[in-house]
């Protein structure tokens, strides 16, 4: 049974992590200079990194092995959707150094020109973003929302730790959160539980606190 979760498991993130438009071509290698910020997209997602030069990226990956082991032989080797997934789970992750492969994970690369540079965010030097990346080599805190790969890539290239991503998630929740459709929606639900399960308190008291706060946040 564990063995049939975990290749589950397994296949669900593998699809999430390397599912990409199949019309996007990666650009030449040649195309990519020192302090570059490069992007693949994902199913759900986009992952980015900066690139070092000599087919090498630096980018911030979720990872459980740097906070159960030092050996350096098994940190240099490929994050599996494993490492991945526990490192998630802990909230830990690496920032590390992979090939233009190793980082793409099997999906297209592109150059980014990142959505603050177009706001006018500042742009840094390319040579101070590359080394402002190799400097932060190593084991970090992980956070989904306030700490991933985009934050780590805007803090080297402008200054500014920043994920487009997260604020329109943010965004899209906030909206979610202040339609009040979704108030009776969430009591109707608490109604239909107390009718199935009974009247009791860990029954009653979320029926009532559920639409109560998205009533007050609304």
């Amino acid at each position: 049974m564990l063995d049939a979760l975990g290749y589950l498991l397994d296949k669900v993130l593998l699809f999430l992590v390397t599912c990409a438009p199949a019309d996007v071509a990666p650009p030449l290698e040649r195309t990519y200079r020192r302090g570059d910020l490069l992007e693949v997209p994902r199913t759900l997602f986009k992952h980015f990194g900066i690139y070092l030069g000599d087919g090498r990226v630096a980018h911030l990956i979720p990872d459980i092995l740097p906070a159960v082991t030092s050996d350096a032989r098994h940190l240099r080797c490929k994050v599996s959707n494993t490492r991945l997934l526990l490192g998630v789970l802990s909230k830990r992750a690496s920032v590390r150094v992979d090939s233009v492969e190793d980082f793409a994970y099997g999906a297209s690369v592109r150059l980014n020109a990142h959505d603050m540079e177009s706001a006018g965010g500042g742009c840094r030097d390319a040579e101070e973003a590359a080394r402002r990346a190799e400097r932060l080599l190593g084991s970090v805190p992980y956070s989904l929302l306030w700490n991933n790969c985009e934050h780590f890539v805007t803090w080297c290239r402008y200054g500014d730790a920043r994920s487009l991503q997260t604020e329109q998630f943010c965004q899209w929740l906030k909206s979610l959160i202040r339609d009040q459709r979704n108030v009776a929606l969430a009591a109707l639900l608490g109604l239909l539980s107390l009718a199935c399960s009974g009247v009791s308190s860990g029954t009653a008291l979320p029926a009532l606190v559920v639409p109560l706060t998205l009533w007050m946040a609304s």
